[in-house]
């Protein structure tokens, strides 16, 4: 089973690749070089090197897309949870990274200049969540959730967002967590 969930995820992640070219998207940052981090949320840099502070944010999808998979199907195999959390994952990577969604990020304080990310940025977003559903898989579920309140509520002292703020924003942007983040 694993090398079949190998080879899908193999497929799903050269359709997430395609389709960024064909959205446009720069293979990797449009400064000619390539980061593992990025720590300036203002920089042209930001959602185009390997990591930054969004990468918190896609470990913990990790962590949700295990806990999900494993509540809604039990008693199907580890390797089926992962490709769907890969598929989930280039799905939410993909739709991101339309021009309504970049338009809409651009109008948050946080996000004023933002362009989408490079190829690079959203596969390493994958890999990331990857990563997060790897852990998932091995510590118990209170390690779990502990770790990821502790992700939220670093990245949320560390530059006032987080995945919460993140989600929030995009379904109804408030004044006054605006106000907030660019304070």
């Amino acid at each position: 089973m694993f090398t079949k969930a190998f080879w899908l995820i193999v497929v799903i992640f050269a359709i997430q690749i395609a389709t960024f070219f064909w959205l446009g998207q720069p293979g990797i940052c449009e400064c000619g070089f390539v980061k593992f981090w990025e720590g300036e949320i203002f920089s042209i840099g930001n959602s185009q090197h390997i990591a930054d502070w969004y990468t918190f944010s896609h470990i913990i999808h990790g962590f949700l897309f295990y806990a999900l998979a494993r509540f809604l199907f039990p008693k199907r195999s580890t390797a089926l949870w992962l490709v769907l959390a890969v598929l989930a994952e280039v799905s939410w990577e993909i739709f991101e990274n339309t021009p309504m969604v970049i338009n809409h990020y651009r109008q948050q304080a946080l996000a004023v200049g933002y362009t989408g990310d490079s190829v690079l940025n959203s596969v390493c977003d994958v890999l990331w969540m990857m990563f997060g559903f790897a852990i998932a898989y091995k510590v118990p579920v209170k390690v779990s959730i502990a770790i990821v309140i502790a992700l939220e509520l670093f990245v949320l002292y560390s530059i006032r967002d987080n995945l919460t703020l993140n989600i929030i924003n995009l379904i109804y942007p408030f004044e006054f967590i605006s106000k907030w983040q660019s304070s």
